[in-house]
């Protein structure tokens, strides 16, 4: 649950709500309403963490958002195994589909049992793009009345002149906004009419939620040409949607951030740690543990670069210049104003905390993606679809390394814009992650390390790493403190750091806390290709059987360059 600048955890075996607000920790019952509203976490660790003392909290945090870690080169920050960046935010979108979608129902909403099941835990189905559906009151305005979900049309604008996709609007590649006739202040007006507002708080994650916004159009345009009714289209259109995206997320997402022999292991043996079959709750309803919420899989962190080729307009080299993660930020409704910054200080994000700020309502026509820069086609055999190496963007490593932008985070972020201006350090988005761990009492490293029996990093490794957060100002007690009590976040990031094999990919307690959810949210899901081991996908592919990020991105794109790729 959010509220504001308050963020719960209702978790289920001790029958309290962990709450956190600005900066102040505190436990509670929760109320009748509460428990039956709440997202079910739940604790995984049998040991609770000691949290480190806020001036460590900081020096860490400083320590893994150090200025001027990586520069503009597209390869730089990617060692070891590279990822294609859009799996960076596939993971973020991912996460608000696994974790809490705040908006889709209302506190007091009428809500069916099966849909209270269905729409608030924790399983891999797709609720943060379809809400409840398009028969609930709450979910209906997500939708067209014949079942498409509702996209956007960008803004022409002059900039840059004579390129007629960035100087015209273009139906279809924004998400629909809220509009001036909601009223309230130009935040709200900006507001996606998406399940999880979460999904616009940059632009590459608004991106991604849209093309899967075209992946389940198309779905449904299919069946409705092979004449299936309406209601049951939709029906039949979700089911397959959600089966080739938990697809996707086990055979090509999963193998990228996870060590493939940990993601085999569990999807084909099962899991030994989380929820183990035979050893569920009643119900066999699947819960969040706030090991992973909270510190597993915020490895995604560490993947943002500081700046993306983004188009042939914001690049190096192009008429824009590179894109960088701010104007990432700008360019959103959530946590932006979708308005140009001032340009005698392009970098200043100052004005995004003001609801007021801003004059676009709609994205900008010179803002639309260009896949082909963040998912590699050739691949999927698709070599005409494949940029220059220099204009590809790589993931950073996996490590204990977030660049610098992310230091100083946005208000809309947090859910903060409009109210008081947080202490600086609050912004920091290192120290709200080890802050979150301290307060929900999550246990460390080497605590889930001797739970799960997996061999331990050693102290050499937590304090020196391999190429991540330098520690060298702490003092020697600090380092003793952070041994001993070594917060959950950075000693996963750490594992995949030292991870000789398969550099930059969770491993030990990370890798399989992270592919043991994965598994349980799936097999959770009402839709799950878990439940039913002999499905495979059945959409148009590069290859019989298999079914990857690029192919699901072509489908939703009708094999068109030119939508993929508007601005050329």
């Amino acid at each position: 649950m959010h509220r504001h600048h308050r963020e719960t955890y209702y978790v289920v075996d001790e029958g309290r709500i962990l709450e956190f607000e600005k900066g102040q920790a505190a436990a509670r019952v929760p109320t009748a309403t509460e428990q039956q509203m709440a997202f079910r976490f739940s604790r995984f660790g049998k040991k609770k963490g000691a949290p480190l003392d806020e001036e460590l909290r900081a020096k860490l945090a400083a320590a893994m958002t150090t200025v001027g870690q990586e520069g503009d080169d597209p390869d730089s920050g990617a060692p070891g195994t590279p990822i294609p960046a859009g799996f960076t935010y596939l993971g973020q979108f991912v996460d608000h589909d696994l974790t809490l979608d705040r908006t889709q129902v209302g506190l007091g909403d009428p809500v069916p049992v099966e849909d209270l099941v269905q729409g608030r835990s924790p399983a891999l189905d797709l609720d943060s793009l379809y809400g409840l559906g398009p028969d609930h009151s709450s979910s209906a305005r997500f939708y067209e009345p014949d079942g498409h979900l509702k996209m956007g049309t960008t803004l022409g604008v002059p900039f840059p002149p004579d390129l007629p996709p960035a100087n015209t609007d273009q139906k279809g590649f924004d998400l629909a906004r809220a509009g001036e006739t909601v009223g309230g202040t130009r935040a709200d007006q900006r507001a996606p009419l998406i399940p999880d507002a979460r999904n616009d708080e940059n632009l590459a994650v608004g991106q991604l939620h849209l093309a899967f916004i075209r992946f389940h159009n198309r779905v449904l345009d299919r069946l409705a040409e092979r004449g299936v009714p309406e209601r049951r289209a939709f029906r039949m259109a979700r089911e397959s949607v959600v089966k080739h995206y938990q697809w996707v997320l086990r055979t090509d997402f999963l193998p990228r951030i996870v060590d493939p022999e940990i993601v085999e292991r569990v999807f084909t043996r099962g899991r030994r740690h989380f929820e183990v079959p035979g050893r569920s709750r009643p119900g066999d309803l699947p819960t969040m543990p706030v090991e992973f919420s909270v510190a597993a899989y915020r490895l995604g962190h560490s993947m943002v670069r500081t700046a993306y080729q983004w188009n042939s307009v914001f690049r190096v080299g192009g008429p824009g210049g590179i894109a960088t993660l701010g104007l990432l930020f700008r360019f959103s409704g959530t946590a932006g104003n979708l308005t140009p910054p001032d340009p005698n200080n392009p970098g200043d994000l100052s004005d995004l905390d003001d609801p007021n700020a801003g004059e676009n309502l709609r994205l900008p026509s010179n803002w639309i993606v260009d896949f082909r820069r963040l998912f590699d086609f050739g691949e999927a055999g698709r070599d005409d679809l494949v940029v220059p190496k220099g204009e590809f963007n790589l993931a950073k490593r996996i490590d204990t390394l977030l660049v610098d932008p992310l230091a100083a985070l946005p208000t809309g972020t947090f859910d903060g814009r409009g109210r008081p201006a947080p202490p600086p350090i609050q912004r920091n988005l290192a120290f709200r992650n080890l802050t979150r761990a301290g307060m929900v009492e999550l246990s460390t490293g080497p605590q889930l390390a001797e739970q799960m029996r997996i061999k331990p990093l050693t102290a050499d490794q937590i304090l020196k790493g391999t190429g991540g957060a330098e520690l060298d100002g702490l003092t020697p007690t600090e380092r003793e403190s952070l041994v001993a009590h070594t917060p959950l976040w950075f000693y996963i990031l750490r594992e995949a750091e030292v991870n000789e094999r398969r550099p930059g990919r969770l491993t030990g307690v990370g890798g399989t806390l992270v592919a043991e959810v994965f598994h349980r949210a799936m097999e959770g899901s009402r839709t799950s290709i878990v439940k039913h081991p002999g499905w495979r996908p059945s959409l148009p592919s590069h290859r019989k059987g298999a079914f990857t990020m690029a192919d699901l991105l072509l489908f939703a794109f009708e094999d068109d360059a030119d939508l993929l790729n508007p601005l050329g």
